[in-house]
């Protein structure tokens, strides 16, 4: 099993949006993207704090989004 990426919630955040997702809201920490076709997630921003391996997974999940996707968005 390959590695998933160590990234905080921010750049999780901007490697969505630059995916197609749209921010929809925002409560306190968590922000809840949503792509054009349904697909949607919860992402936590914690400042300074990397995604766990767990969450993360789950949000790519989420995401219908492969682990290689994610590392080739600029």
């Amino acid at each position: 099993m390959t590695r998933l990426p160590r990234v905080t919630g921010q750049q999780l955040i901007v490697a969505l949006q630059k995916a197609g997702f749209a921010m929809i809201r925002v409560k306190g920490s968590h922000h809840f993207p949503r792509h054009a076709d349904g697909r949607s997630t919860v992402v936590p921003v914690h400042r300074g704090e990397v995604i766990g391996p767990g969450l993360l997974s789950k949000i790519l999940h989420d995401c219908e989004t492969s682990r290689d996707d994610l590392l080739q968005l600029p």
